[in-house]
């Protein structure tokens, strides 16, 4: 594994000498515009591998994207290769559909220390709710991005992020049934504790989301990429490109549903992805990712 290697994967070509926010900042945001957050091996009949050195050949090397535990498990290597302090976080991430927090663990996310101060640091959740910078762990605090504002609140030693939600205008609203504005506010994301983890504590919830039937990475394919302006994603056979702020506080969303021989050029053209398998689209869950 080489951290050149790496840069040249992401396209950076800054400098890395100063392990300030600034640096940790281009670094991470040429990260989330290069890899996307996808799912895809799952539904290619290949198995996901929570090891470093098969997650930096498949990212780096076969340019593809992964989850969390596959996102932010090679970013930690990035930084901690770089001298950056970082401690890997597990999190419980909020499910819409049934209005509560997973039961157990199953996100991956990174803290970093610069100047006695720590930041979150997640490439590694997509969509429209993946932050562009690292967030400071303070609570109550606005903290406005391009995607829109996200904060941490605090209880009992327990961390939650939100994200303040935009207003949505489907250009194409007779592609889009599933898309209906949302009544609420805010959208809650996952909750979290600062209490330091190990990746080997993450080998079952690796294992837990890839096997179990009502998983949602069971139940949907999904591929998702920030770009310069908003976001990009494929979940099943809908594609959706997503332009933030577009104008009033409000994201402009274009939506089209693809035939099965669209779905290969477009990882293709859109995605950078290039698949060694067959991908078998599939969106059983009704949760909406956006």
């Amino acid at each position: 594994m080489d951290i050149q290697e790496y840069f040249a994967r992401i396209s950076y070509r800054g400098s890395y000498d100063k392990l300030d926010l600034a640096t940790l900042t281009d670094i991470f945001q040429h990260h989330i515009r290069a890899v996307p957050f996808e799912n895809l091996s799952i539904h290619c009949g290949e198995g996901i591998e929570l090891d470093l050195e098969v997650t930096y050949n498949k990212i780096v090397r076969k340019k593809r994207g992964g989850w969390c535990m596959e996102n932010n498990y090679i970013l930690s290597w990035v930084l901690k290769t770089l001298g950056y302090d970082v401690t890997l976080l597990g999190s419980r991430v909020y499910v819409p559909e049934y209005g509560a927090y997973a039961d157990e663990m199953d996100h991956l996310l990174l803290k970093v220390m610069l100047d006695d101060k720590p930041y979150i640091v997640d490439g590694g959740f997509g969509m429209v709710y993946q932050i562009w910078e690292p967030m400071e762990l303070i609570a109550g605090k606005d903290q406005l991005q391009t995607p829109g504002v996200f904060r941490f609140l605090e209880e009992n030693g327990v961390w939650y992020l939100e994200k303040v939600k935009r207003k949505q205008w489907v250009v194409n609203h007779s592609d889009s049934t599933s898309h209906k504005e949302e009544k609420e506010v805010c959208r809650r994301i996952y909750l979290f504790t600062l209490q330091p983890r190990d990746i080997e504590e993450f080998r079952a919830c690796n294992t837990r989301l890839q096997t179990e039937p009502n998983s949602l990475f069971m139940t949907k394919s999904f591929c998702s990429l920030q770009t310069p302006d908003g976001v990009r994603a494929l979940v099943g056979w809908k594609l959706t490109e997503m332009k933030y702020n577009y104008k009033d506080n409000m994201d402009l969303m274009e939506v089209r549903n693809l035939a099965d021989d669209e779905i290969e050029n477009t990882l293709k053209e859109k995605f950078n992805i290039t698949l060694d398998k067959k991908l078998v689209p599939v969106n059983r869950s009704r949760l909406c990712m956006f």
